[in-house]
This record gives structure tokens, sequence and C-alpha cells, in this order.
């Protein structure tokens, strides 16, 4: 096998040796091989070429900054031109590698997040495994970097946020009128009291829920707080930095006795970041994220619990093979996610179902419903009940999804919906394979999302860096022909039409959003005391459920703990406008082929129109002298508009939770008039005072005014698109402009950075060639050689 993988990564064609030479700066080669451990040989060999290509980029692009700052340092003014070029370059060297790929395990307690995460990089019970006296506390990520040790950082609330918590705790447990014995205990088992109680007495002591705010204020913190609000762990070995992580990720039921320093402040903890050095399993750039599903009472955490989910490219729903058939939480994590491809980054969601290995083989047997073939053991059962989950669960995610986002979604056309792991026989193999449990299908998933996004990002970095280096050494070029110059004016004509004819369908765009938004209004009116009926009986007789009202009206409206499903009132009576909108406002962002709804490929269009129309202008007035321009203002193009992207990503959450923002807006006055209840039947006194609060707002319009609100959202993107495309543009046209405007100055010869600048840019398509190959090599001798195939070694 090693014989094979060295025949694959040799060069099918030889890339210029002088290509790929080592800067003159040492380089940490050791770091950056360790970098690629985690793949194949046969993806090794393509990612250090991309990473070469990369670095030789940022080379030549130095190089040439440093060239233009010395020529005009000494300068009284710069020429516009010159700044443009100077900050274009700045910007291309300071633009991170790449960012990083969050994947996010998004479950309910003891769904086995952790136990995944562990199987995943190679390390059992490195993260602790959540049973009945202990779960992870709070958001964990976990990566792996180019350092000697194992390390984590943990991140602490800010004085000022826990105060603000503190003050929200300790209005919870003040009674200020004396209850009869049945409400006192129903407020003694009230989730949330039993929640503030036992943060207090942790960090604080006992007797601590009996003090006011401004007495815990005096009160001193058992455990000790860095004044940095940061807790730094280093270990040399995993189990060592295990050791001493464990205590601070992790609670403890309250009956649990004898803890620790580190345990006593786990209410303090907003978020832990765990690096792991050189890892042959989980590539540098890509972040596991342990999230847990529903949220936090403290504001900071759970606008941290909402902005990881949302940052997340790829979403893997955990649920174990006991719950994945029903039940509200498991429903509430896969909507939690779709919500995430609508309003933030991310392109994939997957259902991960754990734990199956577990299967009572009579039982199943006496229900097995499929096949005529006899089980002849546990595995056999295992495996053969796995492919009907898959089968199934793939259907009804599927269907799932289809309700919520455009037809033509990318996620849509995974063939990997649902994956079916086992991290204790991942370890154990007594009935499956290391491949059956599906781990190694999990890093495989990693592997190539992340060896693509890599191939995406120099790509586009090396051709806008080429663009740059074109026009720089034109500028140097003292043979330029003014004439050549006076066809930009007509060109700003013309991209002043196409603006105008985008905005037009920018407009139509966003029509589609409108019969929508009236549809699910009325259905909101219609509905919405149905829907908040059913948010305020949680339970028969108000049962435990007393201070956690006044919890949700503390929060305006919403209320996260770790032991209840998340309730949110605003997005609950809400839901029925999304459940109307949320197909059109997905294909109103997604990527894909022009269609009357999309965004994104009218501004493809756009950029079409106006390099065809240079092409046109070079082909028919002989750009002779000027072709360097030519090719510099359609690629220019390209980063320009391509830039619009993220600008895009980043409005649309705003806009998404537009809806709901506006709504608890609305509702605010009513939610703190409910939160100063107290006393006897407060539960039902706050309840009525929502209900007449809620009705006062509708019966004035407070949808109306939400669809308005979501409305002017869209029109502000419209106006920041066109705006950043004008001023953008233009400037860009200015710098093509005659150079007796007085723009430009005589630059220093940059010649030999654009033919190396060249040569780069021609070596792209070489690499993917050789990646082509590479691939259709292994594939050859893996079917020549059965005998010897196997896996790659990792």
């Amino acid at each position: 096998m090693a014989e094979m993988e060295d025949s694959v990564c040799q060069e099918p064609h030889p890339v210029d040796d002088d290509l790929f030479k080592e800067p003159m700066k040492k380089r940490r080669r050791s770091c950056r091989d360790e970098r690629f451990r985690a793949f194949p040989s046969v993806e090794q060999c393509a990612l250090k070429e991309y990473e070469k290509l990369e670095s030789r980029t940022r080379r030549v692009l130095s190089n040439t900054y440093q060239k233009l700052i010395q020529c005009v340092f000494l300068d009284d003014s710069i020429p516009n031109g010159v700044k443009y070029l100077i900050n274009r370059l700045l910007a291309l060297i300071e633009k991170p590698s790449l960012d990083p790929i969050y994947i996010g395990l998004f479950g309910s307690t003891g769904a086995g997040k952790s136990s995944l995460i562990n199987a995943i990089i190679q390390q059992a019970m490195f993260l602790p495994v959540s049973g009945e006296s202990i779960c992870t506390s709070c958001i964990v990520q976990v990566s792996s970097g180019c350092c000697e040790q194992y390390e984590a950082k943990i991140h602490l609330l800010s004085d000022q946020e826990w105060k603000e918590e503190l003050k929200n705790l300790t209005k919870l447990l003040h009674r200020t009128e004396e209850l009869d014995r049945e409400e006192a205990d129903l407020w003694d088992r009230d989730d949330a009291v039993e929640e503030a109680i036992w943060k207090l007495q942790m960090l604080y002591g006992n007797g601590a829920e009996r003090k006011s705010y401004e007495e815990l204020l005096r009160t001193k913190l058992k455990g000790k707080i860095p004044a940095s609000r940061i807790i730094t762990l280093k270990a040399e070995e995993a189990v060592e930095l295990s050791v001493k992580l464990d205590p601070y990720i992790r609670t403890k039921r309250r009956d649990w006795d004898g803890e620790s320093a580190e345990t006593q402040i786990w209410p303090l903890i907003k978020h832990v970041e765990v690096t792991l050095p050189k890892s042959e399993l989980i590539p540098e750039g890509v972040v596991l994220v342990d999230i847990p599903g529903t949220g936090d009472f403290n504001s900071k955490r759970d606008e941290m619990w909402k902005k990881t989910i949302d940052k997340c490219s790829v979403i893997w729903v955990i649920s174990d093979i006991e719950r994945v058939s029903g039940g509200r939480a498991h429903e509430d994590l896969l909507n939690e996610s779709i919500k995430a491809c609508q309003r933030g980054f991310c392109r994939d969601v997957a259902l991960v179902v754990t734990k199956t290995d577990k299967l009572h083989l009579p039982e199943y047997l006496r229900e097995r419903k499929v096949g005529n073939q006899a089980i002849q053991s546990q595995r056999q059962a295992v495996l053969e009940r796995n492919e009907v989950i898959k089968l199934q669960r793939n259907r009804i995610l599927k269907e799932k999804l289809k309700r919520k986002l455009p037809a033509d979604s990318k996620v849509l056309e995974a063939s990997d919906l649902v994956y079916t792991v086992s991290a204790q026989e991942y370890w154990q193999q007594a009935l499956l394979t290391q491949e059956e449990t599906e781990i190694p299908r999990l890093r495989e998933y990693i592997r190539k999302r992340l060896l693509d996004k890599k191939r995406r990002m120099v790509t586009k970095y090396v051709t806008e860096a080429f663009g740059l280096l074109l026009l720089t050494d034109s500028f140097s070029c003292t043979e330029n022909l003014p004439n050549e110059y006076l066809h930009v004016s007509g060109l700003r004509r013309f991209v002043e039409e196409k603006i105008q004819l985008l905005e037009k369908a920018i407009d139509q765009c966003f029509a589609h959003i409108e019969r929508p938004l009236q549809e699910g209004v009325r259905n909101a009116r219609t509905s919405y005391r149905r829907i908040l009926g059913a948010c305020l009986v949680r339970s028969r007789g108000n049962q435990g459920f007393h201070q956690t009202l006044k919890a949700v009206c503390l929060k305006n409206g919403i209320y996260a703990s770790r032991t209840l499903a998340r309730i949110d009132l605003n997005e609950a009576i809400t839901q029925p406008i999304y459940d109307q909108i949320d197909p059109v406002f997905g294909g109103i962002f997604r990527a894909g082929p022009p269609t009357g709804s999309a965004l994104m490929p009218h501004i493809d269009a756009f950029k079409h129109s106006l390099q065809e129309k240079m092409m046109e202008i070079g082909i028919r007035n002989g750009w002779k002298y000027d072709s360097y321009k030519k090719s510099f203002l359609i690629q220019e193009i390209s980063a320009i508009l391509g830039g619009l992207e993220g600008h895009i990503l980043r409005r649309k959450k705003r806009i998404y939770e537009s809806l709901t923002s506006s709504v608890q807006n609305d509702l605010k006055p009513c939610y703190e008039e409910a939160a100063q209840i107290t006393g006897r039947k407060a539960c039902e006194k706050m309840k009525d005072v929502i209900r007449r609060g809620v009705d006062r707002q509708v019966a004035e319009g407070m949808f109306e005014r939400a669809q308005e609100r979501m409305q002017h959202q869209f029109q502000q993107l419209k106006h920041g698109i066109t705006e950043k495309v004008k001023g953008s543009i233009a400037t860009m046209l200015t710098l093509a402009s005659s150079q007796g405007d007085g723009l430009y100055k005589e630059l220093a010869d940059v010649k030999s950075e654009y033919k190396e600048m060249e040569k780069l840019h021609r070596s792209l398509r070489e690499v993917a060639e050789n990646a082509v190959l590479r691939r259709g090599m292994q594939d050859f001798l893996l079917r020549m050689s059965p005998s010897k195939a196997g896996p790659l070694k990792m």
C-alpha cells in the first residue's frame, strides 16, 4: 500500500520547479506539513500544491506592496489610482488563508455529542460524557493547530454580564408575599427556581438563594476568577488536559457532593475553546462545536448560542437511536437547524443517529417488518435496523427540508442526509467494525469539505491577485496611448444603465415575498391565541411553571434552561408567517441558475454583462497597448461583485429575524408588566397580562408592523447592494481613465513580480489536473490490486 501511495503522489504533470521554490524567509516546513496529517496521501499532495500556490502569491503581493509604498513614501499627496492599488494589495495580503469551517453538533443532553467528538478525534473520554449525573454545561469548540501542546481556553462572563444575570436570578427568587402551602410547593419545584438556586449556591455557598442582589454583590465568590476572565490550561498529553478541563465543562446534580474549586465557577463560563496539536484525524481549519440544544438563561450565553449556530456551515443534528423517532426535543432541534439555513451560513444539514449498537434482539425480531432472510445474530440485526432507520429518516428529513427550503437547494441533493453511528462500538468493535460505525465516513466528509473550500479559496485568491498585478504592471509601462482610455466614458454610461436594470431585478426578486408575507400575517392573526395558549399551559395546574413564566417575561418572551425545551413566545406567534415565507425566502438567497426570485444570479448576470461589454470594447476598438487594463477590469468586476455575497449573507440574518424582533419589541411593555407580578395567583395574573397585551398589540397592527419592517429591511439591502456597486465600480473606472487626469505617476518596475504571478495563475489549471489524475491513478491501482488494496493510510 505504501508503494501505491508513493506512485500516486508523483507529479503527473511536473509543475515549474522554480514556481514552488521556498521563499527567502525560512519556513516552518515541518509545521506546514503537519497540517496535512489528517489527509490520505493523494489529498495531501493536492493540498500542498494549493498551499504553495497561496504562499508564493502572498510573497509576490508583499513584494509589490513594498515597491509601491517606497515609490510614494515621500510624496505629499498620493494619486487616487495608486491609493486604490495599495489598499487592494494590502487587503489581499491580510486576507485570512482560510476561514474556519464550523461543524455544529447540535443535540439535547445525553444525545452523544461529546462521545461522537471523542471518537472523531480518536481520544476516548477526552470530553466528559453525559450520564445520569453529569453533562456538558456550555459550548465547547474543538480544533487542531500547529502547536506542541494540548490547550484549552475557558472564557468567562465579564463582571457586567454576570451582574445582569445575577439581578435576574434574584428577581426570580424574590417573594414579596407569603404563599399558601400548595403554591409554595409549586414554587419550589419550578424549573427556573431550581436552576437559579443551584447557580447561586454553586458560586456563593448554601443560603445564597435567600440573599438580595446587593448582599450577593458584597459576597465573595467561592472560586477564583482571573482578571482577564480567561482561564488557560495546557498539557503535554490529551489525558492530562482532559483531567484538568473536566471540572470546568460539566455540571453535576445538585445533590452531588464534593465539588472542586473549578466546578464551583461553571455558571460563569461562557464558552470553551480546545486546541489539539497536529491531529492526524481532524485537519487544521475545521472546528467541531458541541452545542447544547436549548440556549441559556444568561443573555450573553444565549446570544453566543445563536451566533454559534448561525456561523456553522454544517450542522449535524445529534439524536440517539431511542429518541430519533419522535419527541418534541428532536423536532425542535431539526427546526432550529433548518432556520440556520435560512438566516445563517449553514449550507448542509444532516441527522446523525447515535448509540446505534443498542438493540434488544428478541424485541426487534418480534416487531421486524422487513426482509425475508432470517436474522442470525445481534450484528445482523443492528446492521439491518440501521439501514431501515437511514431510509426512513432520510425520506422524512428530505420532506421536511423541501417544505422549508427551495426545491433546488444543494442540501436536498446530498447523498447522505442520515448517518448511523456508534461511538462505543468504534472503540470496542464487539458487534461492528470501525467502518460500520460510520465514524470514518464523518471524517471523510470533513476532509472533503475542507479540501474543496481550500481549492476554491486559492483559485479565487490567485486569480484576484493576478488581476491586480496586471494593472500594476500596466501602470509602470510608459507606452500606454491616451486615446485608448477615452472609451471609459461610454462604459460609464453602460454601467449606469445596467445598475438601473439591476435595481429593477432586485425589486422583482423581493416582490416574491410580498404575497406569502400577507398570507402569513392573516394566518398569524387567526391563530395567535391558540398558539399562545399552548405555550402558556405547560402542565396541569401550573405545576413547575410559576417562576419559569416570570423568567420568560424577564427575558422579553424567551427562556432557555438545561432541562426544559426552549420557550420563545415571540417566535411561536410569528411561526405562521415563517411557515408561509420560508420557501420563498430561501429561494431569494440561494445560489444557482437565474430564476425570478433568486438574488445572486441577477448579480452574476450583471457581472457577466459588464465583462462582456469590456470584451466587446476591447475587440471593437483594439486596446492594442492596454490589454492588461481590459483584463484587470474584467477580473476586478468579479472581485467587487463577489465580495457582495458576504454582505448579503450578513444582512440576510437581520432580515429573517426582523419579524420576531419586531414582535418582541412591541410586546416588551407587557412582558415588563408581567415580570413585576408576585404573590398569590401570580402565574395566572402573569398569563392574563400577557394575553391582554398580545390582544391589544394585535388589534393595533403588530403583525402588520412586523411585515413592514421586514419589507423595509429588504429595501435597505437593495440600497446597500446598489450603493456598493456604484461606489466600487466608479472607483475602478476612474482608475482606467486618462493619464492626463493626473491620477497616476511613474511607478516602480514590477515586471518580475508580474511574470511570477503569471506563472502562478497558469499553474492553477495544472494543479487541478494533477489532483484529478492522482485520484484516477489511485482508483486504478485499487482495482488492479484487490488483495493489497485497502483504505489509504491515515
